[in-house]
């Protein structure tokens, strides 16, 4: 039988970090109200494009795998926040790295894009369709943010990770899942202003507007992915006192508490990292991964748990068993072009140009519902 073991991992952080103090120079917030309501102390901010710090990523976890790019057969590109959405983003990662023919598709389920993506491709790795896959979880949020609402504003981050899949005969890689989707309660989720319903409608393109039920989101959250949890365990007929270490989606320090709870499993035993860098949605899982990792919290053999939740409202569970090398094979000097701006900088650059758009866009208005 053939599996899809994950034998590279890499990420990347934009360096620019907006605190929880420079969202207060903003916003109507401050630290202890944040912290108190979701964890997180600080996100980043991009000074470049999706593609290029996806880029960084892949390469970095190519180079862990010790895999060149032109042997690459599949790239499975995970997110919400496209640069372009014709021609695909993974296209343009085939670009980068020299896959000169792979398969290249993006999936977006939100939050669990990355997630989705390492499903799809183990199933193409495990039917023979091909040998190997490269899986990038990123989001560029801060364009598309409406800074003026801190019920959400003080959420996102933009942030890139991936992880290089290979076939092999040993137990190894992703072994069960549970996807799913809470399509009726969809609406509790909305990005107004990104989207083909907006298109040519004299809508100004980044002004948007965020439909988001906090309550309700919280509650589907820790339903879905708990419930989740216990289904994939099950489907191998395991439980949670076989799991060394849950790496799951960041979005609340308090929705990862109560799905730990639910599950049974000691927070010891859960990576969080939300409080350096916020809900990064599909990047969040693959570079908690990674840093997992690097902090020596994943050892070979070990039996990990992927759960998940996005707009949608998606949710899922991912059981992988991890091979036996936890350190990189090599290291890639695919780095980001220097960035000397402080990122409230950058911030208010967007806005600016949010209030002042090109001549060509003067005559479109901001989005008014409907």
């Amino acid at each position: 039988m053939t599996y899809a073991a994950i034998t590279g991992w890499g990420k990347c952080l934009p360096p620019a970090v907006l605190t929880n103090q420079d969202l207060s120079t903003i916003l109507d917030t401050s630290d202890e109200w944040i912290v108190s309501r979701t964890g997180i102390r600080e996100r980043r901010i991009s000074h470049v494009g999706l593609e290029e710090f996806a880029y960084v990523a892949a390469a970095r976890a190519l180079a862990a795998a010790g895999l060149s790019g032109r042997s690459v057969e599949l790239i499975v590109f995970g997110t919400c926040s496209h640069d372009d959405q014709v021609p695909n983003m993974a296209s343009a990662i085939q670009v980068r790295i020299g896959a000169h023919g792979a398969a290249a598709y993006d999936i977006n389920t939100a939050c669990t894009s990355f997630l989705y993506g390492l499903s799809t491709a183990t199933a193409l790795i495990r039917t023979g369709v091909v040998r190997n896959a490269l899986v990038i979880g990123a989001e560029l949020i801060s364009p598309f943010m409406d800074w003026s609402n801190r019920d959400v504003a003080v959420l996102f981050g933009d942030g890139a990770a991936a992880v290089v899949l290979q076939a092999t005969p040993r137990e190894e890689g992703l072994l069960a899942e549970k996807l799913g989707c809470y399509g009726e309660a969809r609406e509790t989720l909305r990005v107004q202003g990104m989207g083909g319903r907006y298109a040519n409608r004299g809508v100004l393109y980044g002004i948007t507007r965020w439909q988001f039920e906090g309550q309700e989101i919280f509650k589907r959250a820790v339903q879905g992915m708990s419930g989740a949890c216990e289904e994939a365990l099950g489907r191998l007929r395991l439980t949670a006192a076989d799991v060394s270490q849950v790496v799951p989606h960041q979005a609340n320090l308090r929705i990862i508490e109560a799905v730990a709870r639910r599950v049974k499993v000691p927070m010891e035993r859960v990576y969080v990292n939300i409080e350096r860098y916020g809900n990064m949605s599909a990047a969040t899982v693959p570079v908690a991964l990674c840093e997992a990792l690097e902090e020596g919290r994943v050892q070979p053999g070990a039996l990990l748990l992927l759960p998940g939740f996005g707009g949608g409202l998606t949710y899922c569970a991912h059981v992988v068993r991890w091979g036996e090398r936890t350190t990189p094979l090599g290291a890639s000097e695919a780095a980001l072009p220097p960035n000397d701006r402080p990122a409230l900088e950058i911030l208010r650059d967007c806005l600016q140009r949010k209030t002042n758009p090109s001549p060509a866009a003067a005559t479109a208005t901001p989005f008014s519902g409907g």
